[in-house]
């Protein structure tokens, strides 16, 4: 199973809105070895270790491995970047950054691989092992606490996540910033 951080320091630079590990030996590390972190430029699915691209972190993974100690970023002119400036441009990108973020760190947290869901409709495809070693078994969706539960929505969603092979979760976080889950099941 994947580590949930990188055993080393690692080094991004911080290129517009995009985090870019330029080092190719580190970032290889980061993304086989060390938990699947971000996506090579111009590889969709690396079949094997040998990739030989610069690695582009998520907003998501940058702020959770700068918090763990496991990254530096740097701007353009060389200046450290803190983390409350990476959750500022998190929230300019996603709706409800900072819920979808603490879901993130939590599944983190519990040694699973989290990637973009956008193709399944869902803020989160999560793996056990990671890609290219399985299917992700997961599709999270992460709703504002106060948010209203539509019926066709859930239906729509259990219907994909059924087509596709994985249980659909619904992930909130309450007052108390607890992550909470309800997983829906596919009755046939």
């Amino acid at each position: 199973m994947a580590e949930s951080a990188p055993k080393t320091k690692v080094e991004a630079r911080l290129v517009g809105r995009r985090i870019v590990v330029f080092d190719r030996v580190k970032g290889r590390n980061m993304y086989f070895n060390d938990g699947f972190y971000g996506k090579f430029f111009m590889v969709s699915k690396p079949k094997t270790p040998n990739v030989e691209r610069e690695l582009e972190l998520s907003v998501l993974d940058a702020v959770y491995l700068a918090e763990e100690g496991k990254l530096t970023i740097l701007d353009a002119e060389g200046n450290k970047v803190e983390v409350d400036v990476l959750k500022k441009i998190g929230e300019e990108m996603y709706e409800n950054f900072n819920e979808v973020y603490i879901v993130y760190r939590d599944l983190r947290g519990k040694n699973l691989i989290v990637k973009s869901g956008m193709k399944f409709g869902a803020t989160f495809v999560v793996y056990r092992l990671g890609p290219g070693l399985e299917h992700a078994p997961f599709l999270v969706h992460v709703l504002p606490y106060n948010s209203k539960l539509d019926p066709i929505e859930i239906v729509r969603a259990g219907r994909l996540s059924h087509s596709v092979r994985k249980r659909f979760i619904i992930a909130y976080v309450d007052t108390s910033r607890k992550v909470n889950y309800l997983q829906f099941k596919w009755l046939m």
